[in-house]
């Protein structure tokens, strides 16, 4: 064999064994102990050689170096230097998914925080703290934003705000004796895990960068970080959108409530609000959602006949109407109330005893305003027209209309509050319009009242 078959076979031994060197560290590092064995065994009776581990000594020993060093810089308040190390070292998985981690690395910014008021404690170094301090907000504004809804770290959140942490209650236990040792130990521990699992098979890491180069690898996380901020500049453009617009709300809230108040005052002072300004305020006040619903419904030249209505006896609707501008939205499929049996109904609301006329009356009142604005309240609403209610296409009928003339004072007043309800909506005026004695009987009423009264 020449010399020149001899170095190729050579290089091809050496390659061999590298190759079985990196399969062996592989298993060994994936724990795979009764393998390693019998692997062994199989390459000792082939006689194959197995390469050691490149590096394993000097990893070993760079590994013990950091870990020195993070210890030290911990020690000396270095949080420069620490979070160097710790930026470089611990893998970018572990940082961002191990909760224990992120728990450790909040403690470590406070440590790094409050290092100068524990290094002097008659003597604070207030401007180097008021430099840390600030450090640490920023962190909170960033990487600690995502503890802000665990309970533990809560109130280290108002630590910047806080002139002097040391006399402060909620801070009092990092300033005890136990706590820079207790935290000490917890990083000591987690240095020895995270740093050993950081020792990455060669096998694995070739697998993983599949044969790219370092600049592929690189131009590749420089897209994911590219597409990362993209998504971060459009979650801020939504949230200066919000704010921008509850800024406005209450600008506008405000404005309106210093007007109310003045209004209020010039009543107690006896003077008369007109009903252009109560819409003017309502226009403003309520959502353009809303105010669509209200013009639909709601007619400012007939007082009593919606929402906007001032009477104490109406059911606070328009105190309804300012709760539904800020209710939260409904879901779209509302339930459907059950139906009733009308003919029952209307039999029991005219020959009745008083009593259950009077629930009935209320009942049916209720059910349409307290119903879901929308699909619901226009399916009630149907079915009272539907079912003709107060009978408007029967007039030779006793209808609920002729408990107007009731003898029974409650009776009147139910009976005003439902035909009220009826005139709240643009269909139910619709439909009390075709009622040919409604404005007789209700002239009657009035006519007949001596005094104020509930059903006036």
């Amino acid at each position: 064999m020449s010399s020149s078959e001899q170095a190729k076979m050579g290089d091809v031994l050496a390659s061999e064994a590298d190759l079985l060197g990196m399969i062996k560290e592989y298993l060994t590092f994936e724990e795979f102990e009764e393998t390693v064995q019998v692997f062994d065994k199989e390459c000792k009776r082939k006689g194959k050689l197995v390469s050691k581990p490149r590096g394993n000594a000097l990893r070993d020993s760079k590994t013990r170096v950091i870990q020195k060093d993070l210890l030290s810089s911990f020690d000396d308040g270095d949080h420069k230097v620490f979070f160097e190390l710790w930026t470089e070292n611990i893998p970018s998985e572990v940082k961002h998914t191990d909760t224990e981690a992120q728990s450790l690395e909040f403690y470590l910014h406070i440590h790094f925080s409050i290092y100068p008021l524990r290094r002097h404690p008659n003597r604070q170094d207030q401007a180097e703290f008021e430099e840390r301090i600030s450090l640490f907000k920023q962190y909170l504004e960033t990487r600690g934003a995502a503890l802000s809804q665990t309970t533990e770290f809560l109130p280290y959140y108002a630590l910047p705000f806080v002139p002097n942490p040391t006399v402060h209650p909620s801070f009092k236990d990092l300033f005890q004796d136990s706590w820079i040792p207790q935290l000490k130990s917890k990083l000591e521990k987690f240095l020895l895990l995270s740093l050993k699992s950081s020792k990455t098979p060669r096998l694995l890491t070739l697998y993983k960068e599949g044969g790219r180069s370092t600049k592929e690898i690189e131009t590749e996380a420089v897209q994911q970080l590219q597409l990362q901020l993209a998504e971060s500049d459009r979650r801020i453009t939504s949230y200066v959108r919000k704010f921008n617009k509850t800024q406005a709300d209450y600008r506008n809230l405000i404005g309106i409530t210093a007007e109310l108040v003045d209004t209020l005052e010039a009543t107690v002072s006896g003077k008369m609000i007109s009903l252009e300004y109560l819409q003017s305020v309502y226009v403003r006040l309520f959502s353009s959602q809303m105010r669509q619903r209200m013009v639909q419904s709601t007619d400012f030249t007939r007082p009593g006949t919606g929402y906007y209505s001032l009477s104490p006896y109406d059911d606070g609707y328009a105190s309804s109407m300012l709760r539904a501008s800020i209710a939260p939205q409904r879901p779209k499929d509302v339930p459907m109330l059950p139906s009733l049996d009308y003919e029952k109904l209307k039999k029991d609301l005219v020959e009745g005893p008083l009593r259950l006329r009077c629930l009935l009356l209320q009942a049916l009142r209720w059910r349409l305003t307290r119903s879901l604005p929308g699909e619901q309240r226009d399916t009630v609403l149907q079915g009272f027209i539907s079912n003709d209610l107060l009978k408007c296409y029967n007039p030779n009928q006793k209808t609920v209309l002729d408990m107007m003339r009731s003898n029974n004072e409650v009776v009147r007043q139910y009976t005003a509050r439902l035909i009220n309800a009826f005139a709240s909506l643009a269909e139910g005026r619709a439909y009390l319009s075709q009622i040919p004695k409604l404005l007789k009987v209700l002239t009657e009423a009035l006519k007949t009242e001596d005094k104020e009264s509930l059903t006036r």
